[in-house]
């Protein structure tokens, strides 16, 4: 039986969350591990006083991301969906756990105007859903901050256009690579790329 790790990978706020969603109304057995629930996890149980500490955390979620990523490709789950804005920072432990449990890796890339994306990370970040721990230069369990334009740690624009370059997001690739451009939802059609996941799956488990 194939295995597949099916990651979905650009900048923030490209909509990787919907497609998640439209991807597991199809797969619905897949198990889904992104590095930001790690992160919002150890900030509710160990928090951050600085961003020094912050730095530190984020350290830790890489352990923990991994070392689950590994947990389920050693049992042999046959889907893995992950989202995140990869990097070359993360391409080789990737490469290195999907040949060492012989996965097959499939990367979903979403790439948008910048100003398109600038407008729609400042709407996000706004958002009351949205976790505290990622906008403050603190957290601790249970902070709450009622109007989120006072974080002190939202990002500038000028900063976000040099984290989208330097990282390269919009270059990111591992094994097969599906791209779709985002600038306007109303004209992503996401149908054949999950017709084509569904198909690969399916297909496998009838071998």
């Amino acid at each position: 039986m194939k295995k597949f790790l099916v990651l979905l990978a650009g900048s923030p706020a490209t909509g990787k969350t919907y497609l998640i969603q439209k991807i597991r109304e199809q797969i619905p057995d897949l198990f889904l591990i992104t590095p930001d629930e790690g992160k919002e996890l150890l900030a509710d149980s160990v928090g951050f006083t600085n961003l020094t500490e912050k730095a530190q955390l984020e350290k830790r979620v890489w352990s923990f991301y991994y070392g689950v990523l590994a947990l389920y490709m050693d049992v042999g789950k046959q889907v893995i969906v992950s989202e995140y804005p990869f990097s070359d920072k993360q391409k080789e432990q990737l490469a290195k756990l999907a040949k060492t449990y012989e996965y097959e890796v499939i990367t979903v890339r979403l790439v948008a105007d910048f100003d398109v994306l600038w407008e729609r990370r400042c709407k996000r970040d706004l958002e009351p859903d949205r976790h505290l721990s990622h906008l403050m230069t603190h957290y601790h369990w249970n902070d709450q901050l009622d109007d989120r334009s006072k974080a002190d740690n939202h990002i500038t624009k000028e900063q976000f256009k040099q984290i989208i370059d330097t990282r390269k997001y919009n270059q990111f690739q591992l094994g097969e690579l599906h791209e779709f451009d985002v600038t306007d939802y109303e004209k992503v059609d996401y149908a054949p790329l999950i017709k084509y996941l569904k198909n690969e799956v399916e297909g496998t488990k009838r071998l």
